[in-house]
């Protein structure tokens, strides 16, 4: 009865834990995107995008390959989570007998079910990520779009469309640790949640320098600067004959 209590108590508290720092990040991203990575990282995707459609017959091969290159982290991922959730299936289906009823109910039976439905949620998020990624490297090489503005958001759009679907697989995988550790009990379950929401918070959290390498006002700040110490330094600038002019008065002397 106690390693029930515990079950009951910590588990959905894990939970808890787990999801309102997700909700508190998703508010962050819509209304402050400037404090998280993921904000950061969707302006850069979103300059990036109108700096390659600036001349796309260029920067075609280097465009497209970056893409190939999320495409492959895509496919890694979506492999994994689904062979994973063949082998959770195939261990549970082995424990079956002919007395076990048509839906399995039970502890055991409950955390293989969540660490599998982890595991498929990551596999969909990682399958629809490499359709807007297909979608976008064929988009960003047409030459017929590169001064239309409107056509070149909806491609950054749909590349950080992408993203987010890659970015939410990937969280269902720190899911399933929390899940796979509560196999073991309710204590690593919600030990798991509270310290995977603690080291997502330091990585979806921006610190100053951060800001400073997304932002392209900096860029902006830093070649004003230059303009202005440029501007600064003295317009005198010697002719090569007022050198030869006085070299010759130094010799002649």
């Amino acid at each position: 009865m106690e390693k029930e209590q515990f079950e009951f108590v910590l588990v959905p508290l894990g939970l808890l834990v787990f999801f309102i720092y997700h909700i508190w990040l998703v508010y962050h991203i819509v209304h402050n995107p400037v404090r998280t990575v993921i904000g950061l990282n969707a302006e850069s995707r979103h300059q990036w995008v109108l700096a390659m459609m600036s001349d796309p017959m260029k920067n075609g091969v280097l465009a497209v390959q970056t893409i190939r290159n999320n495409i492959m982290a895509s496919t890694l991922l979506s492999t994994t989570a689904i062979t994973l959730s063949s082998l959770i299936g195939i261990f549970a289906s082995s424990s079956w007998s002919d007395d076990t009823p048509l839906i399995p109910y039970g502890r055991t039976s409950i955390k293989h079910i969540s660490v599998t439905i982890c595991f498929l949620i990551a596999f969909l998020c990682n399958v629809q990520s490499i359709r807007y990624y297909c979608h976008v490297s064929f988009l960003i090489t047409a030459p017929t779009i590169r001064d239309k503005r409107e056509y070149m958001e909806y491609i950054s759009v749909t590349l950080n469309r992408g993203n987010h679907a890659w970015s939410i697989g990937l969280r269902a995988f720190y899911l399933s640790f929390a899940f796979f550790l509560w196999i073991y009990g309710p204590i690593p379950m919600f030990t798991c949640c509270c310290l995977t929401s603690l080291v997502l918070f330091f990585l979806d959290t921006t610190a100053k320098i951060t800001r400073n390498l997304h932002s392209s006002n900096s860029f902006r700040k830093e070649r004003g600067t230059r303009d202005v110490e440029s501007a600064l330094e003295p317009d005198y600038h010697p002719l090569p004959g007022n050198n030869l002019c006085q070299n010759s008065d130094v010799n002649h002397v």
